[in-house]
């Protein structure tokens, strides 16, 4: 009686490879799809938003779009934004052929525990890094307090949406593009460099310091997802990070209303960002080292058994245990 050996680990970035029959198509035509796909439902959704609003007499701007309000748009903006998550989890399924919760973590799922401590870590490490760029100098008017009326509204607003926007990207941009990539390459740097690249992009560009700090910031994120295994600790960061500083506009008289974003940073704010990512890496890793947290490698599917396999034989993917391996 014969028997074949384990299969190989797979880290997060390899977990495309999953797919039940892995088929090298199955990465792009996935890209695609997540990419259509979510251009119709943003678009029928803003459409249908569009029209009620018109219908309610709400003013248009100046490229004839609906305006309901900066706080009011906000809120669409960050909406449509969510439905990228929805879309990566049907790709992953759908095209992909694999689990959905592969897309999360190596664990099948979001590590919920996980990513309320790297929230909760990077709350207070990008406070201090935010408030030091507060005290940069400014060429713009100075701080107008907001007062709480507009604030409170503003802040509980930003507590539910923000956390949904930020997790969606990351599933695009470290989850879905990374795992993409990895398919076909080993090295997770490979795999991390062009979502990183793709995610300054589509900030805009602003200037070279501002693109080379969202560089940075999408790096960093995929780095700690393929050394986490799972997308808390880039969902911990980017939530933190966005609702710390839309939480800064909206406390400011007309903030909301300002249409700069991180493309148009100079280089001190780049330099306090970047520190501020570098400490929540470190602190990141510490706290999970110290818990002594594993890190789970999902075997990756084995041919049919032959004629020759006998009881022995090792179960399809998704069926065999996690190999785990301390970091």
């Amino acid at each position: 009686m014969t028997t074949r050996p384990l299969p190989e680990p797979l880290p997060y970035h390899r977990l495309a490879r999953l797919a039940t029959p892995h088929r090298w198509w199955r990465p792009p035509v996935g890209t695609l799809f997540v990419a259509v796909v979510y251009v119709a439902a943003t678009g029928l959704l803003y459409t249908a938003l569009d029209a009620w609003g018109a219908r309610r007499g709400y003013p248009r701007s100046a490229d004839g779009s609906v305006e309901f309000g900066p706080l009011p748009d906000l809120a669409v903006e960050l909406l449509l934004l969510a439905l990228a998550t929805p879309v990566v989890l049907l790709a992953v399924r759908w095209i992909g052929r694999r689990p959905a919760g592969t897309v999360s973590s190596v664990t099948g799922r979001l590590r919920w525990r996980r990513l309320f401590l790297c929230l909760l870590t990077a709350l207070p490490v990008l406070a201090v890094t935010m408030g030091a760029v507060a005290l940069l100098p400014a060429d713009g008017d100075e701080f107008r307090w907001a007062g709480w009326t507009a604030f409170g509204p503003a802040l509980a607003l930003l507590l539910v949406l923000v956390p949904l926007q930020a997790a969606a990207e990351e599933y695009v941009f470290r989850g879905w593009l990374t795992q993409a990539v990895g398919a076909f390459t080993r090295s997770p740097w490979l795999a991390l460099l062009p979502q990183a690249l793709l995610f300054a992009a589509a900030h805009g560009w602003g200037t070279p310091w501002g693109f080379a700090d969202l560089v940075v910031f999408g790096t960093a994120a995929g780095w700690l997802t393929w050394r986490t295994g799972g997308l808390e600790a880039a969902i911990g960061l980017h939530a933190a990070n966005n609702l710390l500083a839309f939480a800064a506009s909206a406390a400011t008289v007309d903030g909301l209303r300002s249409d700069e974003t991180a493309a148009d940073a100079t280089w001190p704010v780049v330099a306090l960002d970047v520190l501020g990512i570098a400490l929540y890496a470190t602190a990141v890793l510490w706290l999970l080292r110290s818990r002594t947290p594993v890190r789970a490698a999902v075997p990756a599917p084995l041919p049919p058994a032959g004629p020759t396999a006998g009881p022995g034989a090792v179960p399809a993917a998704g069926r065999a245990g996690c190999e785990e391996a301390r970091f």
